[in-house]
């Protein structure tokens, strides 16, 4: 009986043992995952709930300076104000990185209208980024509706003297709505370019958005390789007037848009990329980059896009600083400019860095707005896939169920190359594209809470990236 209990006895002191030994890791179907990840990410959502300033900067930069187009006196603020900032809050490095940008402005509120039986209709409208003006007296011609720039190109001809009206909504049945986008988006950007080279004498294109309003939305467009002779103003009109526009064209195919519009192209500006630091424990000499871009359209406040990417991409590097958290790797936080109308500041940042020969371990992309966090986009090789994967046990208590493989984001993507890992964040896309390049891009428009549970999700990747990534691939 004695030999019995001690056997048994025996047995309890090493099971015991044994769990005590394996109590900072937890099983799961697809990996293991550390508790000390876990009480780390824990703390990242607790502070920046309890403790967070994200909102207040939010604030700050978009009641106090507002839409912040490249070139324009407000992104020169805006410049100074992130500069300033990363210096108050004690960044190890600060420094701006020069970069020439395109310098567009609006002009003079512009004007449309259709006359029916009398009746003037007038049309909420807004020019496009990067169009030219119309005359002086404007424009004023029949109307040809399409779905697509095929149907142009089909058309041929038969457009000369003609407004071309581009009507293809939103696909409604897509969840994600920056797929929706994705669909659409060829008419806005290349609607001009095709119809001009045929004789049309301008564009309007149904704006960029699955709402229906009067709020029409911005966005770039380009000419691409058309002939000078061939530009012709283009211009986007709100969803609800696209609608109107399309049903009084069936009853009255022979009715004559006007529209005017006076903005221009000035020579390029100089401006700049903000860039903080905080130096690795480790490795000083390799990155991990988090950021967004500084610039917005001129319209609203530029909160979503990207106030929101801005703040967050601050408040990463403020969350270590808050929770003594030493990085391996040298955080980085940039802040691109230029990304709306040309995406200069993400060329100039990589081609800075292929200049240096600066090693990038990883780099993740806020610009998708700051509603409520779903998840991650990865971009890399393959072999540290399953890794970045396996993260989601990690986060999928905190609402980031969203792990796909896809696009990280516009100004990150030029670093791309066989060893650094990309991500795009990715928060609840259903509200965004109310308020993207339009008026309504306004400060209130984000919540506080949903901000900053996306400060505290862009931090916990940051410090898995800087703790188990390297240039190195993961060996399976």
């Amino acid at each position: 009986m004695k030999k019995t209990f001690l056997a048994v006895f025996a047995t309890l002191i090493f099971v015991s043992c044994t769990e005590k030994k394996n109590s900072s890791i937890i099983s799961t179907e697809d990996t293991f995952i550390n508790k000390k990840d876990s009480t780390v990410i824990k703390h990242f959502f607790n502070t920046a709930l309890s403790e967070g300033v994200a909102y207040e900067w939010l604030r700050d930069l978009t009641k106090n300076i507002g839409g912040r187009l490249s070139g324009s006196p407000e992104a020169q603020q805006a410049v100074e104000w992130a500069e300033k900032l990363m210096k108050d809050e004690g960044f190890d490095k600060v420094w701006l990185q020069p970069v020439m940008v395109p310098h567009w402005v609006r002009g003079e509120k512009e004007v449309a209208n259709y006359t029916i039986n009398g009746s003037k209709i007038n049309v909420p409208i807004c020019a496009l980024g990067g169009s030219i003006a119309t005359s002086k007296n404007g424009v004023t011609a029949e109307v040809i509706e399409v779905k697509s720039l095929k149907e142009v190109e089909e058309l041929g001809g038969k457009i000369r003297g003609k407004i071309i009206f581009f009507n293809r909504p939103f696909d409604a049945k897509l969840i994600n709505t920056f797929k929706a986008y994705g669909g659409c988006v060829d008419q806005r950007y290349g609607g001009a370019e095709v119809a001009g080279k045929f004789g049309a004498v301008g564009t309007i294109v149904r704006s960029m958005t699955l709402s229906i309003d009067d709020y029409p939305h911005t966005g770039s467009m380009g000419y691409g390789k058309a002939k000078k002779e061939d530009y012709i103003p283009t211009a986007a009109i709100s969803s609800k007037a696209a609608n109107l526009l399309s049903e009084n064209l069936k009853k009255h195919p022979k009715l004559k848009f006007y529209f005017k519009q006076s903005c221009k192209t000035l020579p390029d500006a100089p401006s700049f990329n903000v860039i903080g630091e905080i130096t690795g424990s480790e490795f000083p000499d390799k990155y991990v980059v988090v950021g967004g871009h500084l610039d917005s359209w001129d319209l609203g406040e530029g909160a979503h896009d990207d106030g929101t990417g801005v703040v967050q991409s601050l408040g990463v590097l403020r969350l270590f600083k808050q929770l003594n958290i030493k990085p391996k790797h040298t955080l980085r936080v940039v802040l691109f400019m230029n990304e709306e109308n040309g995406t200069r500041g993400a060329k100039k940042y990589a081609e800075e860095v292929k200049k240096n020969k600066e090693i990038h371990v990883a780099a993740l992309e806020s610009d998708a707005g700051g509603h409520t966090p779903r998840g991650f986009t990865y971009k890399g090789n393959d072999s540290n896939k399953d890794l970045f994967m396996s993260w989601k046990a990690l986060l999928s208590p905190y609402g980031l169920h969203d792990w796909s493989v896809g696009s990280p984001g516009a100004d990150i993507n030029p670093l791309m190359n066989e060893t650094i890992t990309l991500s795009g964040y990715r928060p609840d896309s259903q509200r965004y594209f109310d308020y993207h390049h339009a008026a309504t891009d306004t400060f209130d428009k984000v919540n506080r809470r949903e901000l900053e549970l996306g400060t505290a999700s862009m931090a916990s990747l940051i410090y898995l990236m800087d703790k188990y990534l390297d240039v190195e691939p993961v060996k399976k």
